[in-house]
Parts: C-alpha cells; sequence; structure tokens
C-alpha cells in the first residue's frame, strides 16, 4: 500500500503543537494539522509489509497490539496517498463510527504496532485519520444517512458515551429505532465530561450528534434511569435495552484526614471545568478552581495528566503527580519486543506544560499519600507521604510496592485530586435491572457474549469490561449492536 518507497524516501512528520506559553492561555485543541501535500506524504510512508500488525487488535504480552477496530489502515493510507479522500473516508467508516474522537484522543495503538516503527518511525496513522475525516466534514461527505427501512424494533441504550453511541449508531443503521438515555445535561458521556477541551472540543461531539439525531436516533438527557425513570418502564416501552453507563464509580484513597475540604475525584474536577466552560465561559465560582493553589494528582494515567494540563491552564501555584510505580524505562527492554505495547516512560501534553511552568517534571514516583492535614475548620492544608519500593509478597510470590519505613515527609498542598481508576459501574443502575456482577464489579455476561442474567437486557463498553480505551468501548459497543441484532431478528449483517 501506499508507496513503495515512501516510508525510505520521507521522515515521519506529525502536526505541530503550538508553543505550550501560547496554549496554556486557553482551553482549545492546539495541534496545527500538516497540509494535504504533507499528509500525502505521510501515508506514502504506509509500506506493502505483508502483514499488517496495525489493524490486528490482538492480545499481545498480555496488552493490545494494533487497532481494536481493526480499522482498514493501509487501505485508507493508500487512498490518501492516492488523493481519494472519499473512498479514504468510506473505508475509514466502514470499522470506525467515531473517527472524529479516535483521531484526537486514541492513544495510538495502531502506530505502537506499525511494521515501520519496528526499526525507525511509525507511521502517522492517527493523524493520518484525522486528515481524513475532517476532509469528509468540511466536503459533506460526512452526512446523515438515513436507513430506508425501519424494523419496527425499539432498543434503549442507557448512557451516551462512545460505547453507547456506537451501539446506538450501528442498530439505527440495521434500521431498528433506537432511544439513547443520558443522565447528564448534554450527550457524550466520557468523551464530554470525561476528556478535557484541549484533547476534544465538545463542538467536535455536538457535530456528530446532529447527524446521529438527523438519522434518526433519540437523545434523552437529563434522564436518570434507575432513579428518574424505573427499569422497568423501560422494559415495558423497548424490546432490548444496552447498559453502557460506563465505570464511573470511582477508586477513593482511604487514609486519615480523607474528609478534609479540598480533596476531589478527577472525573468530578474535570467535569466542573468543562461544565463551566460550556456554561458560562469559565465565569469564577462555577467550577472546582486550582487558581493559586498547591496541587496533588494522585495518580499517573491518562486522567492524572489531564488534571495536571487543567491545572496548569487554571492558574495553579504549583502541580505534583503522584505515582505509586517505579519510573518506566525511557527505550523498550528486550523483554518488550515489537510489535508490543512499549512499556516506556510517557511525557503527555500536561506534563510538558508543568515542566515548563514549574521547572521540572511534576511526577513522584513510588510514591503515596499516608495521611491528610487539615486545620480547624476542615480545610486541607498538607498531605504526608511515604514513598514505596517494589518487594516480593510471602504469599502470593508477586511483586508490591510496599511503604519504606522513615520514609514519610510532608508536602504543603490545598487541592488534591484523585485520579485513581474506576472499580465499575455505579451500583444503583445495575441493582435497578437486577443484573448480576464480576468480580470486579463490572455488569456481567458470558464469556464473550454482552447479554446479561436479565432477560433482553445487554451490556457494553466500560460497564461490560472495565476501565478501557475510548476505541476499545467503540468496538464493544459495535460487537454488542450486533449480538442485539441477533437476537431481535434471528440473524445479523452488521
Amino acid at each position: 500500500m501506499g508507496k513503495p518507497t515512501g516510508f525510505l524516501e520521507y521522515e515521519r512528520e506529525e502536526s505541530t503543537a503550538f508553543p505550550i506559553e501560547e496554549r496554556i492561555r486557553n482551553f482549545n485543541e492546539f495541534h496545527k494539522p500538516l497540509s494535504e501535500k504533507e499528509q500525502k506524504c505521510q501515508a506514502s510512508r504506509c509500506m506493502e509489509c505483508g502483514v499488517p500488525f496495525c489493524q490486528s487488535g490482538m492480545m499481545i504480552g498480555g496488552m493490545m497490539s494494533g487497532c481494536p477496530l481493526n480499522n482498514l489502515i493501509p487501505e485508507w493510507n493508500d487512498l490518501l496517498y492516492r488523493g481519494a479522500w472519499k473512498l479514504a473516508y468510506e473505508r475509514l467508516r466502514m470499522t470506525n463510527n467515531f473517527p472524529e474522537f479516535t483521531s484526537r484522543v486514541c492513544p495510538a495503538l495502531c502506530e505502537k504496532a506499525c511494521t515501520c516503527g519496528a526499526n525507525g518511525d511509525a507511521v502517522t496513522v492517527r493523524n493520518n485519520e484525522y486528515s481524513i475525516v475532517e476532509k469528509a466534514y468540511a466536503e459533506g461527505w460526512a452526512k446523515a444517512c438515513p436507513p430506508k427501512v425501519r424494523t419496527g424494533k425499539k432498543v434503549a441504550v442507557i448512557g451516551s458515551g462512545p460505547s453507547g453511541l456506537a451501539a446506538a449508531d450501528q442498530l439505527n443503521r440495521r434500521g431498528h429505532s433506537v432511544t439513547v438515555f443520558e443522565r447528564s445535561d448534554r450527550v457524550g458521556g466520557l468523551l464530554m465530561y470525561g476528556i478535557p477541551n484541549m484533547k476534544l472540543e465538545k463542538h467536535i461531539i455536538e457535530r456528530r450528534i446532529r447527524i446521529m439525531e438527523e438519522e434518526g436516533i433519540v437523545f434523552r438527557t437529563g434522564v436518570n434511569v434507575g432513579k428518574d425513570i424505573t427499569s422497568q418502564e423501560i422494559l415495558d416501552s423497548f424490546d432490548r435495552v444496552i447498559l453502557a453507563c460506563g465505570a464511573s464509580d470511582p477508586r477513593d484513597i482511604k487514609v486519615p484526614g480523607r474528609d478534609a475540604n479540598g480533596i476531589y475525584f478527577a472525573v468530578d474536577f474535570l467535569r466542573s471545568t468543562t461544565k463551566a466552560l460550556l456554561d458560562n465561559g469559565l465565569s469564577e465560582g462555577s467550577y472546582i478552581s486550582a487558581k493559586d493553589k498547591n496541587v496533588m494528582v494522585i495518580g499517573g494515567g491518562d486522567t492524572g495528566n489531564d488534571c495536571v494540563g487543567t491545572c496548569v491552564r487554571h492558574g495553579a501555584k504549583n502541580v505534583i503527580q503522584l505515582e505509586m510505580m517505579p519510573k518506566l524505562p525511557d527505550e523498550r527492554g528486550a523483554n518488550n519486543p515489537w510489535p508490543q505495547w512499549p512499556r516506556v516512560c510517557k511525557t503527555d501534553y500536561g506534563q510538558e506544560e508543568a515542566a515548563a511552568v514549574y521547572g521540572s517534571d511534576p511526577r513522584v514516583y513510588q510514591t503515596t499519600v499516608k495521611e491528610f492535614m487539615k486545620d480547624e475548620n476542615g480545610n486541607l492544608f498538607a498531605a504526608v507521604l511515604i514513598n514505596l519500593q517494589p518487594k516480593k509478597d510471602e504469599k502470593t510470590g508477586r511483586m508490591m510496592m510496599k511503604p519504606v519505613e522513615g520514609s514519610e515527609h510532608t508536602v504543603e498542598v490545598e487541592l488534591v485530586l484523585i485520579a485513581a481508576g474506576f472499580l465499575g459501574s455505579e451500583k444503583y443502575v445495575n441493582e435497578a435491572f437486577g443484573t448480576k456482577t464480576d468480580a470486579r464489579s463490572n455488569i456481567a455476561s458470558a464469556p464473550g457474549m454482552h447479554s446479561t442474567s436479565v432477560e433482553r437486557v445487554f451490556t457494553a463498553g466500560d460497564a461490560h469490561s472495565g476501565q478501557s480505551l475510548v476505541v476499545r468501548a467503540i468496538r464493544d459497543g459495535r460487537d454488542c449492536a450486533k449480538e442485539v441484532d441477533e437476537s431481535l431478528m434471528g440473524y445479523t449483517n452488521l
């Protein structure tokens, strides 16, 4: 695919990020796309590798390698190189319902498995995807295509995150009548309120939702199923129900002083900023503010990094980010060969910005909180931290992070953001429908299936498999839609 010698003739070139001092002044996306000519050159680097690991979506070494959606990457890279933009978009949409989302927020598992990356720099797959889908919107190719025939079947989707939207999109294409219930005031779930504008501006979501509405999907916002409307009402009104309500039960940090004022879950902090931006332009007093505060983010993942970047934009006095585990190596180890996911240290945009503003990388490794300290008014003013070291557990034989005696130290902090992951879906939804859960608090289903313990009720996305990537949620939503369609029609062509 592409130009046979393209990977030899052209170096990898990505879209350029705006200077840090410029981009931290606002909450806008901050990359300048390449020109069409430059993007064609990048697409030409896609080599005729024979086995395109980029689209494999396999588990290798316990981690996903390649695109979980099995995107036809070599095909649309070739079409992009040849200037067949519309055909490239059509091939892209065959496997991916929302390339405008994944081309912005996906960590590009495809690129980590690219054959070019085995001995050099991978193809700019994510940038290529971005250029294709934005060209499609500019040219009017990304438009509503309502189904010509309706089946008479009705499906309710609970939750409008990436899995719920993907399932709704697929089932609507099939001709079923789909209603999506969302408890928030806006559609999008994790996409809307869990991912900052810097990574995904919200008009991008609204643009796609308008198309889905034109295609016949009904969105009911501000409806909390299990509280505002009963599960029985849903089951009485719809032929099938999909629970795609996410893994929104955050993992807490249970140490003395946890009840101090100034400690929030990361998802609540990010939501408050995004909602204030959309509602009132981030007017003072309308959101959880980090301005002029010493901030501590607990958790080294993507959500923690998003908190760091948001705090920088708020005007925080200082930001540190705690990570329990040791720092990963800067380069692949011998025990982590291509095309495995590279277990290497990644410095993301928020950490880059914090380093530039505060003078050093905000991450503090092998450290956790032992105690939060509060004043007589209950306000947080400091935290006692303790260092950790890896030690083998005598009972299990597994390596565990254990406290280092005598390593306690105190840091000044007025705002703590807990980004320690999630424990599964919130219990009230499961209890409302009576679905069973597994050992990880996810909604249980048979292996490889999406049907729950309750007849006519299915599950998809993070609620089904636990906290994961947007691209994997889309795939799970598509797979769930296929199973629902087959249960309704006796066969499926999805």
